[in-house]
């Protein structure tokens, strides 16, 4: 089971747990299960966002579960994430309403979901000026108390580099889709050495990668699943993971990725997988 050892101190000085739930196209009863299982397993994280429809679900859930399991609210990290709609001059807006949604107080982080601002095309460089409204929101409520730590998902390094020249408040953590198949060798080194963490989600490619032949053969190797595996390859390089399940026995499994090690051979031979695939249909990169 994880602990609070588990964690990632982001440069705001806040602990991130290493895992969480992820919580997208979950609602109603099956993302109460979904919690309720996680949150026995040891789970201490929630993801969700403003475009997967949830927030309010996950509030609920949180509220009636968390004393079921003899926890408060100050023990569990909360995450989420500003529409893409919302960009710009609507961002202080878009964010408090977030922050209703969920009914949880103050929300550990939140990021801008996507660099672009939906119904603009990708070279529009009203883009950019968007996000630097966005982002001037969420320093705002950073400083009010309302975010704890703040961050960005999608992002580029040059995305990255350009937040970095102008924020008073440099993101926390910078969420994106990364896996064996998609390492992201640019943008942690970015991250890096920018002192923002990385978190990852499709960590599994979507399902794909659990059939990957050389996935299979190290978690027989190591006599666990393949998903342990993927998300182990993560955590050990202190990538922070949000894995999504429907059953409650595959959250379970997830969760048993802090008690073995990959070796450094283990870990090449994951790495040797990475083509620049991704499994999530949109690329950032086109975003100006």
């Amino acid at each position: 089971m994880p602990t609070l050892q588990d964690c990632v101190q982001l440069n705001c000085g806040v602990q991130m747990p290493l895992l969480g739930l992820g919580t997208y196209h979950l609602h109603g009863d099956e993302l109460r299960c979904s919690v309720d299982a996680a949150l026995a397993a040891g789970y201490r994280a929630f993801d969700t966002a403003a475009v997967y429809g949830n927030e309010p679900d996950l509030g609920r859930a949180l509220r009636e579960l968390l004393p079921r399991h003899g926890l408060t609210r100050a023990d569990v990290f909360v995450i989420s994430k500003l529409d893409p709609a919302d960009h710009g001059a609507r961002a202080l807006d878009g964010c408090l309403r977030s922050v209703e949604r969920l009914g949880c107080g103050a929300v550990d982080l939140f990021l801008l979901h996507w660099p672009g601002t939906a119904g603009l095309d990708p070279a529009d460089p009203r883009n950019a000026a968007d996000r630097t409204l966005s982002w001037t929101a969420l320093e705002d409520l950073h400083r009010g108390g309302t975010f704890r730590a703040i961050g960005v998902s999608n992002y580029t390094p040059p995305h990255l580099r350009q937040l970095l020249s102008a924020c008073r408040v440099p993101p926390a953590v910078l969420q994106t889709e990364c896996h064996p198949a998609l390492c992201q060798t640019e943008l942690r080194r970015a991250c890096g050495e920018a002192g923002v963490a990385l978190q990852a989600y499709s960590s599994l490619g979507k399902g794909t990668l659990l059939r990957e032949r050389q996935v299979g053969a190290l978690a027989r190797e190591c006599g666990r699943t393949p998903a342990q595996v993927l998300l182990r390859w993560a955590v050990q390089q202190g990538v922070a993971v949000l894995p999504r399940s429907r059953e409650p026995r595959r959250v379970r499994e997830n969760a048993r990725v802090f008690d073995f090690e990959l070796s450094a051979q283990d870990m090449t031979r994951l790495g040797a997988l990475d083509c620049g695939r991704r499994f999530c249909k949109r690329d950032p990169s086109c975003v100006v």
